[in-house]
């Protein structure tokens, strides 16, 4: 696993460099051509490759990844990949390379793999512009999702995820000499003012709405005619999100001759907890280990799957920390187990007849199900 993690985390893939994430793409198909002893399909969306493997019968589960990264061309430089006191680092090493690794390894684990689809996006970090279409798709086919993004803190699973929804306030007003004439104007970058402060006042209750990028003006001594601000927003549950959005869309300026234009709205739906709870209950019983849960303010694919009301289980991937930052790592200690849940998780689920809720008590005693779910 450590040999695979590597190869993924050396071959560098940017989001934007649809170049990098080409070469990428390859690497992971070499990888996972090797566990699972099959080609990939190469599914390449105004320029961005993603890679997807079915594995026949009916579609039961998807197994979600990505493999492009925050990191720019050349990080290696600065941060290489290496293993040592049983941590590994190197950019995109725990989100997520390390979770499609444990994938390949889980899956190639499976005696009988026939409903299984394993989907590899090359978007996700900048919103998944190419790749909702074919997520969503997926997802509709299956009664089930397990995303391999990276776990919460201490190795929690993550149950609940914030929606996202993004804005941008085009705010409009007259230019004039700021010297000899200012009252002639209507300040732009004033109306911008008013505004910021009756957005960020729609947060609240666990709602975050949050003015990001500022810009107004043209000159230091001319009346701002034109000013723009962005709005990132996170809610735990829908009914917030269209609550945010409509008041978003009801902002009316305060300023004589000026004019407000609002664009945007929700990006990802939340992934609530309802949208978890049976598939973290199945994890609990299977594994050897108590686990926990966790409720994150970041977005990932499983937004959009539980969005479209698949059952979606999130943070399945590496242990470790540091994601987007100077410290990431995975502890190497918790690749085998994690994986070994994976395999159960996945085992259980195509082993079963029925909805979700009907695997039996006695389906999932620990011996009886690694003998059932793994070749070893």
């Amino acid at each position: 696993m450590i040999g695979d993690i590597e190869r993924l985390v050396r071959c560098e893939s940017p989001s934007e460099d649809l170049e990098a994430v080409a070469r990428s793409a390859e690497v992971v198909a070499d990888v996972g051509r090797a566990r699972l002893g099959s080609e990939p399909e190469r599914i390449v969306i105004e320029g961005r490759t993603h890679l997807r493997w079915r594995f026949g019968g009916r579609p039961r589960v998807l197994v979600l990844g990505h493999h492009d990264t925050v990191w720019p061309v050349g990080s290696l430089e600065r941060h290489p990949f290496e293993v040592r006191d049983g941590v590994m680092r190197g950019p995109g090493c725990f989100d997520m390379k390390a979770g499609l690794v444990m994938a390949f390894h889980a899956i190639a684990a499976l005696d009988d793999r026939s409903g299984v689809t394993l989907l590899v996006t090359g978007d996700e970090e900048p919103g998944s512009p190419t790749s909702r279409e074919l997520i969503e798709d997926e997802a509709r086919r299956c009664e089930a999702v397990l995303v391999l993004e990276a776990a919460g803190r201490g190795g929690a699973l993550k149950t609940e995820r914030k929606g996202v929804s993004r804005y941008e306030v085009r705010v409009t007003g007259r230019a004039a000499h700021a010297g000899l004439d200012p009252e002639k104007g209507v300040n732009a970058a004033l109306e911008a003012a008013h505004q910021l402060v009756a957005v960020a006042a729609l947060g609240g209750g666990g709602t975050t709405v949050t003015p990001t990028t500022l810009r107004a003006g043209t000159t230091v001594n001319t009346v701002p005619a034109g000013a723009v601000f962005e709005v990132d927003v996170r809610a735990w549950t829908e009914a917030e999100q269209r609550r945010v959005h409509a008041a978003m869309m009801a902002l009316r300026p305060c300023l004589d001759g000026a004019a407000v234009e609002v664009v945007g709205g929700p990006n990802r739906p939340p992934l609530e907890a309802g949208a978890s709870r049976e598939l973290f209950a199945l994890a609990e019983r299977i594994a050897d280990w108590p686990l926990t849960a966790t409720a994150v303010g970041g977005a990932s694919d499983g937004n959009l799957t539980a969005g479209i009301g698949v059952a979606t289980l999130d943070g399945l991937g590496a242990v470790g920390g540091g994601a987007h930052a100077d410290d990431e790592h995975v502890l190497v200690a918790e690749l085998p187990r994690r994986t070994r849940l994976l395999t159960g998780l996945l085992g259980c689920l195509l082993g079963r007849n029925g909805g979700l809720g009907s695997v039996r008590q006695d389906q999932l005693s620990g011996e009886a199900l690694w003998n059932h779910a793994c070749r070893d």
